[in-house]
């Protein structure tokens, strides 16, 4: 049996399964419900709802003014910048928006950490469930007739694709999920830094972040275009993620204590006044002088 089958299978399951133990650690651990993590998730959502039509629109008319006079390396730097900025701006004041508007009262370092985790955890939630998805369809067609299947045109690409998925080196079929492993913690450092804009009162820590984001994604783009292996592309993203964890324990302040307070009312001791005898030293006592 080609090893690939649970690799590639094993690969999506993380990228569910890490978030999701996450998300169980800090609510054990905090003490809190799941609500922050679904409002960190939802706000992921929103976000992209919004970014992923901004880029689709934007791209054509920003590659269309193509910087033909300027140097492919120099085109490569603006294109990144340009992607990573979005991303950062379009993700990090949706998450300024969460923690004004909606989780006003996630102001301490655990609820920062769920929050991130919902946030960083759709995104990997998301890509799992894609992967999983091409999994299922690999495993179907990797013996389908596909001349039954396919048109004439698309026979060769098809079977190329399906070929190269079967037989990548093993590395590569968990690469996915390293990727996920290294991109959360960076979720979780910008989103303590957004919380610093309320807890500090200086929005600076919000641009912080933006600009965190915008590094890692540009990085990542020139990486990738200027065709470095895979395994090095991933070197560069888990020195950021060494660089979030340090900003997480920088981050880190003692967890308020919070005080239940109990639902019955408070009994107040029953006063009974006691009678006073109607002598006559008692009642001039009691005139006014």
């Amino acid at each position: 049996m080609n090893i690939l089958y649970i690799t590639h299978f094993l690969n999506g399951l993380l990228m569910i399964g890490m978030p999701i133990g996450l998300a169980f650690y800090l609510t054990r651990r905090f003490k809190q419900d799941w609500r922050l993590f679904w409002i960190g998730a939802g706000t992921f959502i929103i976000s992209q709802v919004v970014h992923i039509p901004f880029n689709a629109l934007v791209s054509p008319v920003f590659n269309q003014f193509a910087f033909i006079a300027l140097p492919v390396m120099v085109q490569t730097l603006i294109s990144a910048i340009f992607l990573g900025l979005s991303a950062g701006l379009f993700e990090e004041l949706s998450r300024y928006a969460m923690y004004r508007w909606i989780a006003k009262g996630a102001r301490s370092w655990g609820k920062g950490l769920l929050a991130g985790a919902g946030h960083g955890g759709a995104e990997a939630i998301i890509l799992g469930v894609l992967a999983l998805y091409a999994y299922i369809q690999f495993v179907g067609l990797r013996y389908a007739d596909l001349t039954a299947i396919l048109p004439g045109g698309q026979l060769d690409a098809a079977r190329a694709q399906i070929s190269a998925y079967w037989s990548e080196p093993l590395y590569l079929s968990l690469l996915g999920a390293l990727e996920r492993l290294f991109a959360i913690p960076v979720q979780l450092a910008c989103s303590l830094l957004v919380l610093q804009t309320f807890t500090r009162k200086q929005f600076w820590w919000t641009g912080l972040a933006i600009l965190l984001h915008t590094l890692v994604d540009a990085v990542s783009v020139i990486a990738v275009k200027a065709n470095i292996p895979a395994l090095g592309i991933e070197g560069i993203v888990g020195i950021f993620a060494i660089v979030s964890l340090a900003i997480i324990f920088a981050l880190r302040r003692r967890e308020p204590v919070e005080v239940e307070i109990p639902d019955q009312p408070i009994t107040m001791p029953e006063f009974s006044p006691k009678p006073v005898e109607e002598t006559n030293e008692n009642l001039d006592k009691t005139r006014y002088q």
